[in-house]
C-alpha cells in the first residue's frame, strides 16, 4: 500500500514512523471549519484535507484533524500567547475532549471515515506553572494550546482514551479504519 499523509503535523509523521509505516507527505491547504459540533468539525476537516491532497490512482491518502472541545466550545491553535493563556486558563482544573477525525481515500476513490475521542483532565494550576509553560513556546501550532507528549504533560492530571489521539493521530482508530497500513505480515499475525 502506498500511503500519503495530507498533513504538515510533525506529531502525525512521528507516530506513523514509530509504527514503521512508509508514507509520503503531501499537505493540503484547505479552509477548515472552526465552529460546530466537535466530532462533525473534525470529520469534515479530515475529509477536506484528504479530498484536496495530491494522490496518484494507486495511492491511499489519509487526512486527519484534531480539535479540543470543552462542551461545544472548540479550542484551535492559539493565535498568540495571550490566546494560549486564555485557552489554558479555560481548561485548567476541568475535563475536556480531544476529538480526531480521519478520512481515508483509497484507489477506489471512496472516502471512509472514523473518529476518536479522548477525555483529558487538566490539573488546577497557578500562574507560575502557566507562565512556565507559555515561556516554552510549545503551545504554538497545537490544538488546545498544549502538547501532552512534551512539557504539556505537566498540565495533565489524567486521560481516558487513546493517548496517541491527544498527540495527534489515534492509532487504534487508524488500525480499525486502515488495517493494511502496517503491511501484509502484520495483518496475518493479528488475525491468527
Amino acid at each position: 500500500m502506498r500511503l500519503v499523509l495530507a498533513s504538515r503535523s510533525p506529531q502525525r509523521r512521528a507516530i506513523l514512523t514509530q509504527l514503521g509505516v512508509e508514507f509520503a507527505i503531501r499537505p493540503a491547504d484547505v479552509e477548515e471549519l472552526i465552529e460546530g459540533p466537535p466530532a462533525e468539525v473534525a470529520l469534515e476537516n479530515a475529509f477536506r484535507k484528504a479530498s484536496a491532497a495530491d494522490r496518484a490512482a494507486d495511492e491511499t491518502v489519509l487526512g486527519v484533524d484534531t480539535v479540543v472541545a470543552l462542551g461545544r466550545h472548540l479550542y484551535g491553535k492559539p493565535a498568540d500567547e495571550a490566546d494560549a493563556r486564555a485557552t489554558l486558563e479555560a481548561l485548567a482544573g476541568r475535563t475536556h475532549e480531544v476529538l480526531s477525525g480521519m478520512c481515508v481515500i483509497g484507489p477506489d476513490g471512496w472516502p471512509r471515515t472514523a473518529a476518536a475521542r479522548t477525555e483529558v483532565t487538566f490539573r488546577a494550576f497557578d500562574g507560575a506553572l502557566l507562565d512556565w509553560y507559555l515561556a516554552s513556546g510549545e503551545w504554538r501550532e497545537r490544538a488546545g494550546g498544549y502538547a501532552i507528549q512534551g512539557r504539556g504533560a505537566a498540565l495533565v492530571k489524567s486521560i481516558h482514551g487513546d493517548y496517541f489521539n491527544v498527540v495527534g493521530l489515534p492509532v487504534a482508530a487508524l488500525l480499525d479504519l486502515l488495517p493494511q497500513v502496517l503491511g501484509e505480515s502484520a495483518r496475518h499475525s493479528t488475525s491468527t
